[in-house]
């Protein structure tokens, strides 16, 4: 029977004394947590914790002139132009946003969605061929294009005209140097030769400053301008989504955004969080992460992205309704086939009581769509580098997820003589390996894990911002912590860890008894404590112990008018002892 890997908890050091000395009237507890986060400069603590950081000037994006030229004079020409943007949550959000902005400042444009599954991510020539011949004379991207030089050069051939705008690395030729495609602007921040002071948008963000940039160089024509406050919910909504860092510019256009959508005016947002439960509840970073963002990525995953953009571009309740109940099908069903795939791939690991050191996990039922979110599950159940791919007739395709222990790119580096394609980064990548040369590819990549790592040292790492003592929390403690939202990707909720708290009581909670619900008494006061899937480690081992040392972040629970300080539990051990069965 398979064991999970046990955590190791990794409590951050204490700032220095005379750190804390800058800040006499912020909480002690809530300098440390920035500190763990490189926030050190006075200036940028009170920025971070007052919402001080600017929203920069747009035309300091490379070639941020070029592309407002370009727009405004087809706007004024009338010429038919494209937004053509990505199927995932970003993308879609990218695409209302600019499809916004545009038809307000009187554009003639259509948008345009691919389709994963039969033209895949980003440009491809035989859709700027269809557009070509629909008569489109402009393409602006989204999300997407920064990679696509032949693509671009393709449609160049065919009398179209380019404006690039993504967030995404640039390729580099042999030299080093990066690579642009042939369009009239390029606008991402990660150029080299960008000016910008920020360079961690996501496509989203990229699209926000360039309706930011065309507002301003509009001419009025009589009609009202475009009201940038209005475009904020579809910027915090794609920004929380990619998991790019929500730090400096991206905390404000976050936090203003969720602000918006506390009480929304856009249908489509509203619809989605009526049938998400979500409505009459505060919209936080986590609403969107685990509750509206999986649903906008669903359509992409096992349909067509095309109904998330047309949910968040119409403006009529009735359509947005009917659209949100169809999201929120297609993610049901994504849901059941995660939880039957990753079912399937544990049963391909065997009964060993000991984990490989990497795994490689194929079926022909595997859906493309949903075969990344099964390898990031398997990873973290496991702990191990897990490889997830759909077995066609002739080739199998997949996507890759990894440990810090592995950078799974360079591994696939050593195995390119085998594979069709490959392409990602340390954590993820995708590929495409013929099926003659599967077991070949097997056994190579998990030779090389094997000799990468000691498989019998790993543990999986929680980081942990400070050792507290529960008795001295109260709520205006837990309100300033609450102060460093959002939470999201390079700013985590702040996580704490407390020793020898007494179990009063305990029980396994939801439909599956997955849930892990405790009382736990701190010597001084009881606290209310629920550990999300940590039920199944505690079914495992059949006893809870009487005293236990505990990792949590403090929350407070809000509901029928009334509030409570509770514990969302990360992982729990006996008291002082150091190795533990974890989830």
């Amino acid at each position: 029977m398979l064991t999970t890997v046990p955590y190791r908890w990794d409590i951050h050091p204490r700032a220095p004394k005379t750190h804390f000395e800058q800040f006499p009237d912020i909480p002690p507890l809530v300098v440390q947590i920035l500190y763990n986060r490189e926030i050190f400069e006075p200036q940028d603590v009170y920025s971070f914790l007052n919402g001080g950081y600017a929203i920069n000037d747009p035309f300091l994006l490379p070639d941020m002139e070029a592309a407002v030229t370009e727009i405004l004079t087809a706007i004024e020409a009338q010429t038919p132009m494209v937004v053509y943007g990505d199927y995932d949550a970003d993308g879609v959000t990218s695409t209302a946003l600019l499809m916004q902005a545009l038809q307000t400042l009187g554009a003639n444009v259509s948008a345009y969605i691919p389709n994963r599954f039969t033209e895949g991510y980003g440009l491809n020539k035989k859709t700027i061929s269809k557009l070509a011949g629909t008569g489109a004379k402009l393409i602006v991207t989204v999300d997407c294009g920064i990679r696509s030089v032949a693509e671009v050069a393709h449609g160049n051939q065919l009398g179209l005209r380019f404006v690039i705008t993504d967030h995404h690395l640039l390729g580099v030729d042999d030299s080093g140097a990066e690579i642009l495609p042939p369009a009239v602007a390029v606008v991402n921040p990660k150029r080299r030769d960008s000016r910008y002071p920020f360079r961690d948008f996501a496509g989203v963000g990229v699209a926000f400053k360039l309706a930011q940039a065309l507002n301003r160089r509009a001419p009025q024509n009589g009609q009202p301008p475009l009201d940038e406050t209005e475009l904020l919910d579809l910027v915090a909504l794609g920004t929380v989504a990619d998991l790019v860092p929500l730090t400096r510019e991206n905390r404000t256009l976050v936090q203003r955004g969720l602000a918006k959508m506390q009480n929304p005016v856009r249908p489509g947002v509203r619809a989605l969080m009526e049938i998400a439960g979500a409505t009459g509840k505060t919209i936080t970073a986590e609403t969107i992460g685990f509750v509206l963002g999986p649903r906008l990525n669903a359509a992409g995953r096992l349909k067509e992205g095309m109904l998330a953009y047309q949910l968040l571009a119409t403006d009529d309740p009735v359509e947005a309704q009917k659209l949100a109940m169809e999201l929120n099908q297609i993610n049901s069903e994504r849901q059941f086939l995660t939880r039957e795939f990753t079912d399937k791939s544990l049963a391909q690991f065997g009964d060993d009581e000991t984990l490989d050191a990497l795994y490689l996990v194929t079926d022909e039922a595997f859906n493309s769509g949903v075969v990344g979110l099964v390898a990031s599950r398997l990873t973290e159940m496991c702990y191990r580098p897990i490889l997830v791919a759909h077995r066609g007739e002739t080739h199998t395709r997949g996507s890759a997820r990894s440990i810090p222990e592995f950078d799974i790119t360079r591994a696939l580096d050593q195995c390119a003589d085998l594979l069709v394609k490959y392409g990602g980064h340390a954590a993820a990548a995708g590929f495409t390996v013929e099926n003659e040369k599967l077991e070949a590819f097997r056994e190579r990549l998990t030779a090389i894990a094997r000799q990468s790592f000691d498989v019998t040292r790993l543990r999986k790492s929680l980081p942990v911002d400070a050792e507290i003592n529960l008795r001295g929390v109260r709520y205006d403690l837990v309100a300033a912590i609450e102060k460093i939202a959002p939470f999201g990707h390079g700013n985590p909720t702040p996580v704490f860890v407390s020793r020898n708290l007494e179990v009063r009581h305990h029980t396994l909670v939801g439909k599956e008894k997955t849930h892990l619900k405790m009382r736990l008494f701190d010597g001084k006061q009881m606290w209310d404590a629920i550990g999300f899937g940590l039920g199944k480690q505690w079914q495992a081992q059949q006893t809870i112990p009487g005293v236990v040392d505990a990792v949590f972040s403090l929350e407070i629970n809000r509901w029928g008018g009334r509030e409570q300080l509770q514990l969302k539990l990360k992982d729990i051990r006996p008291a002082e002892q150091s190795d533990w069965p974890s989830s």
